[in-house]
């Protein structure tokens, strides 16, 4: 598709800040690298799980298998911002009839890629609380009352928070039906 360039000064200017919007891949091809580390990350800690099984605590899986299920949600997290962030601020991926293409990404938008990380935001968090729980209820790790008080209260407002979030982009759009 050839675009003219704008001719008039105002036009240049307008033409310059929507063109900007191509600043942001790289970003979006940094966290892709960031992905990549997490993919290695969750093989190191699966490897030590396999070849240490026999040695190490049921309280020690569950807390390794936690920690995959964390690292999991976290790649989840990467492409719905990579992919729906990309899509949504930069430039739209021709996906259309694409037999992988995600469900979501047929009505993404800022408000629904808000809730949708939200979400995921707290699934992160509850892994992370629960690790917590299971190593301040075993053996001396540090952990104060405290700090479990202050993980729990931030972990509320991460749910509260995506609750607003989801309530708003419910009131905002009623009639939508994207299963939100």
């Amino acid at each position: 598709m050839n675009v003219d360039r704008p001719r008039t000064p105002a036009a240049m200017i307008g033409w310059s800040i929507f063109a900007s919007r191509w600043i942001q891949a790289p970003l979006y091809i940094g966290l892709i690298v960031a992905q990549a580390v997490y993919v290695i990350k969750f093989w190191k800690q699966l490897v030590h799980l396999v070849s240490d099984f026999g040695s190490i605590s049921e309280n020690d899986v569950m807390l390794i298998v936690l920690g995959l299920v964390d690292v999991v949600m976290i790649a989840n997290l990467l492409i719905m911002v990579i992919i729906g962030g990309y899509e949504t601020f930069v430039s739209r991926i021709k996906m259309e009839n694409h037999p992988d293409q995600p469900e979501w990404l047929s009505h993404v938008n800022a408000n629904v890629l808000k809730v949708k990380l939200a979400m995921a935001i707290v699934g992160i968090s509850s892994i992370h609380l629960l690790k917590t729980f299971i190593e301040y209820g075993g053996a001396d790790t540090g952990l104060t009352s405290t700090e479990v008080m202050w993980q729990t209260i931030i972990h509320a407002v991460f749910v509260l928070s995506a609750i607003g979030l989801a309530y708003i982009d419910r009131f905002l759009s009623p009639t939508r039906e994207d299963g939100l």
